[in-house]
């Protein structure tokens, strides 16, 4: 099941996509989906971000093509960051460059974990009941302001740094998927999410034993090889087995 966010004469609202339209509904996508009114033809609406996140929570460094690229050892724990809610883009939207601070303004693909309810202390093997779906993102990251130390909030938070969509798959295996990531039409990255280090239950049941994961937040399960530099007039598509593709014209 395909759940959104969309905008239709000025109004927006949650919607469900079935063969090629979306559907709003009469609450949001974290109650049971129940439609509400006529379909609409996706060209004639705007879809926004699927979710309005509280925080975005990211992992640095968790495919392992990524670490042999960057000629590191593979990590024995999981390193984390935040992006704030107001870096969050839809697909379509446009990735600002900020030319007055950022000399080097660089793509991320990755799949992003939907929480679906309220989650604290949670234990791996429970971790599907508090996960709505998987969507895209590109956790798109300033790279001349990217300290060594691991102290990267600066680099990642700038507004329009975090597209996400372009909908929330609901049924999806995370751990065997294809991510595909063009530039112009151009593979950059190409890899497949059982190349990740730390999965996705590990991750979820960690983060729920620091802080309180809310509904629509969203956690980023990390890049794989081939990250590379964005200039305006860029056109980056993101695609992941399964779920769809997120695209955004850099401005």
């Amino acid at each position: 099941m395909k759940l959104t966010r969309f905008v239709h004469n000025s109004v927006s609202k949650y919607g469900m996509i079935d063969h090629g339209k979306v559907y709003p509904l009469a609450g949001t996508i974290f109650e049971k989906p129940i439609r509400d009114g006529l379909g609409f033809r996706l060209e004639d609406v705007r879809l926004l971000c699927p979710v309005q996140p509280s925080k975005a929570i990211c992992i640095g460094l968790n495919f392992k093509n990524h670490a042999s690229e960057l000629d590191m050892a593979i990590p024995s724990e999981p390193a984390f960051f935040m992006k704030p809610s107001s870096a969050v883009i839809g697909t379509g939207e446009s990735i600002v460059y900020p030319h007055e601070l950022v000399t080097q303004m660089d793509y991320e693909g990755e799949l992003a974990v939907v929480i679906g309810r309220r989650a604290r202390y949670i234990e791996e093997q429970d971790v599907d009941y508090y996960i709505l779906g998987y969507t895209i993102a590109n956790d798109v990251t300033a790279r001349n302001l990217q300290p060594k130390d691991g102290r990267w909030m600066i680099s990642k938070s700038f507004d329009t740094f975090l597209p996400v969509g372009p909908w929330v798959e609901t049924k999806v295996d995370p751990h065997h998927l294809e991510i595909i990531v063009k530039v112009n039409g151009t593979v950059r990255q190409r890899a497949n999410t059982d190349d990740m280090i730390f999965s996705v239950p590990r991750i979820i049941s960690y983060l729920s034993k620091v802080m309180t994961l809310n509904p629509g937040d969203l956690v980023l399960m990390g890049t794989p090889s081939g990250v590379g530099e964005l200039t305006p007039g860029d056109r980056v598509a993101i695609s992941i087995e399964g779920i769809g593709c997120l695209e955004n014209i850099v401005v």
